[in-house]
């Protein structure tokens, strides 16, 4: 993982961008890391070309919490919920969103999107989130997924 800061004048501002170079093998520990360091975090947009592994990635994340479910694209039902316990008898839920099919704003809408984004409790991952931008929470966190010609996964935290 690597940290770069990057602060600049008249109006301090501090970008922090974290970076996790992977294998699929390394899933795993890429997955307890992630969770590790986004303990209050809720909503993730992932960005990334088709096939860069956003689907794989969210699997991981969702198996590192228990998810017993089968996890599969979203592509058609737009939006996947998973569940787990917290070591509680308490349930937890993951949505995982899939936005490529829709055309607008308007049609995520009518989709329940927002009405999903906006669940206390839940997380949220995101994939193509261009037509939603102004419905994302304001500490919603960017990833982006990357293939690196070495076919390693690049993902970047902004």
């Amino acid at each position: 993982m690597q940290r770069r800061c990057r602060c600049t004048h008249p109006h301090i501002s501090v970008t922090l961008r974290m970076h996790w170079t992977f294998t699929e093998p390394e899933l795993p520990q890429i997955a307890q890391a992630f969770w590790a360091h986004f303990k209050e975090q809720r909503v993730f947009t992932l960005e990334g070309e088709m096939g860069a592994g956003k689907t794989t990635f969210i699997k991981a994340l969702c198996a590192a919490k228990g998810v017993e479910d089968a996890t599969a694209s979203p592509t058609f039902a737009i939006i996947n919920q998973y569940v787990y316990h917290n070591g509680q008898e308490q349930l937890h839920t993951i949505y995982h969103l899939d936005l490529y099919r829709l055309r607008d704003e308007e049609e995520a809408i009518a989709a329940g999107i927002e009405d999903t984004l906006y669940q206390e409790e839940a997380v949220c991952f995101v994939e193509w989130p261009g037509i939603i931008t102004r419905l994302l929470p304001k500490d919603t966190v960017n990833l982006h997924l990357e293939v690196l010609p070495d076919q390693r996964r690049r993902l970047t935290v902004q």
